[in-house]
């Protein structure tokens, strides 16, 4: 079997030649993530060569301040103060000599304690200094000799005789313990020495570091700007030209072909840009057909709202005149023909009667149901003391009649329309007095204010109350748990509640955990009304 061109067989063909020369084309091109790779790992091999030579350098110039800070400096310290120690201990012995006075000994022997730890704080810090190690020991030895042969048996002899000793023989222990100066004074020349020396490395090393930055710096800029140019040769301007194409496609200019291109992640999404658009462009038809097929089906439930409008009006007059009409002759009857009838036809016309009353509140309460939202247009800022209170004037005749007691907190202020809110009080109220059992009614209404942004209103009554079974079957339309003769309604009310409450993005529910009657729920937005003052107050 073959193909002819231009057939589907032949079309398909095309598209697999033309998709495995894509993938090939892919294939064969570098993924930007070992561009990426390549440029970071030329770009660490030159860090790590700097970090090298740096940390070499550094470790170098760190050796020499420690030598300078932590054994030189303090091992000059500890010689000056050795040499003070060395002084007292002569100078104290001098003043001995000379007066025979005890007293003047003192520094001798502070000095001789304050050498010892001196010379136990040096021995640690010249480690290593074989110099400075034997010019203290020649200076040590020497001061040993002087005290040996010439201060101790001096303190004895001055002792002894308890007289002062000649000036002549005290000059010739100074002279003596001026030998002691020249090693001590070598100690402290090969200690400068040594510092000098340090300090010389640590000027080389801080040079050489200096130098090692600057080179690394330039080294790193040159990689740097060589790196930059290639990536954007290699991957930004592929990706600056794919966001054009894209911005003109996404545009509307489906036709627009996008051109692959670059590493192998911008040429597949390019590729898939393409694709994307081939797709775009047949679902377009499929997109206009649909179109018209919402547009008539809009068109349809716009005359469906109609035709709901005009029976709507038809309800609230056309079929409401010949009702009242039924009623008001059936009232006639029973007027004029009352008593000269027989019981069952004074039965049959209180029937028509109550049935005609109860259509026209059927009527009534159906219209009002369907009318919530529909007219909302004159909502504000509405006090729910004030809603209340017009609702208790339109029940006014019913709660005197059951005794009812109504008790209520302070009321906020809501933004609804103030004919529903008050239709709301009054169903929920109407419904507590329907129901009552054998008490009076007592009423409790109270709101509070919840962290969500909610007022949270509550609606309790001592009535006969509702089974938690029935908890949501309440506020279902024509839903009734009684018999009508006992208690009579439309079913209507509580389905009207529902409806205001959630138009206005309530909730309201029966709370099945009180049990002293009936308690309804609802919540209501707190709305911030700085600059609205509540109406009907």
């Amino acid at each position: 079997m073959t193909a002819e061109k231009g057939t589907p067989l032949a079309a398909g063909s095309q598209r697999r030649v033309s998709r495995l020369t894509v993938v090939e084309d892919a294939a064969s091109r570098w993924p930007l993530g070992r561009i990426i790779g390549v440029a970071m790992l030329v770009l660490g091999a030159v860090l790590l060569a700097a970090i090298a030579v740096g940390a070499v350098t550094l470790s170098n110039l760190s050796a020499g301040r420690d030598q300078v800070v932590k054994k030189i400096d303090p091992a000059a310290l500890h010689g000056s103060q050795l040499y003070v120690a060395m002084l007292n201990q002569e100078t104290g012995l001098r003043g001995y000599l000379l007066s025979g006075q005890r007293q003047f000994l003192e520094p001798y022997g502070a000095g001789a304690a304050e050498q010892a730890r001196q010379v136990a704080a040096l021995r640690p810090l010249i480690a290593g200094m074989p110099g400075a190690q034997r010019d203290l020991s020649n200076a040590l030895n020497r001061l040993a000799t002087w005290r040996t042969s010439y201060a101790q048996p001096a303190i004895r002899a001055v002792a002894a005789s308890g007289k002062p000793m000649p000036g002549a023989s005290v000059a010739v222990g100074k002279a003596e313990f001026d030998s002691v100066r020249a090693p001590l004074a070598a100690f402290q020349l090969a200690l400068a020495a040594k510092r000098e020396a340090a300090v010389g490395d640590l000027d080389s090393s801080a040079s050489t570091l200096d130098s090692i930055g600057i080179a690394s710096a330039a080294a790193l800029l040159l990689v740097m700007i060589a790196l930059g140019v290639s990536l954007r040769a290699a991957a930004v301007t592929p990706l600056t030209r794919l966001a054009s194409d894209a911005r003109r496609v996404a545009g509307g200019d489906f036709d627009h072909e996008v051109d692959p291109s670059g590493p192998r992640e911008v040429h597949t999404v390019a590729v898939d840009v393409n694709r994307m658009r081939q797709r775009i462009l047949r679902e377009l038809s499929a997109v206009r057909y649909a179109n018209v097929a919402i547009e008539a089906r809009a068109q349809e439930l716009e005359r469906s709202n109609a035709e709901l409008e005009q029976f709507a009006y038809v309800a609230s007059h056309d079929l409401q005149e010949p009702l009242r009409k039924v009623a008001s002759f059936c009232q006639l009857l029973q007027r004029r023909y009352s008593g000269q009838l027989d019981a069952r036809a004074n039965q049959y016309i209180d029937f028509a009667v109550d049935g005609a009353h109860r259509m026209q509140a059927l009527i009534d309460d159906l219209l009002a149901f369907s009318r919530v939202g529909r007219f909302d247009r004159d909502a504000t800022m509405i006090s729910c003391a004030s809603a209340l209170s017009q609702a208790r004037v339109n029940l006014h005749g019913e709660i005197r009649k059951a005794a009812a007691v109504i008790e209520t907190t302070d009321l906020p202020s809501v933004r609804a329309a103030f004919s529903l809110l008050t239709s709301l009080f009054q169903n929920l109220i109407s419904n507590a007095l329907k129901f009552r059992g054998d008490r009076a009614p007592v009423i409790q209404i109270s709101v509070e204010e919840q962290p969500n942004g909610f007022w949270r209103f509550s609606v309790a009554d001592n009535g006969i109350g509702v089974q938690p079974e029935y908890a949501d079957r309440v506020f279902g339309i024509f839903q009734r748990l009684h018999d009508r003769t006992t208690y009579p309604g439309t079913g209507i009310g509580l389905a009207m509640c529902r409806r205001i409450v959630e138009h206005y993005g309530g909730l309201i529910w029966l709370d099945t955990d009180y049990q002293d009657g009936a308690k309804f729920v609802f919540t209501l937005p707190v709305t911030p009304a700085d600059n609205e003052e509540p109406l009907h107050d």
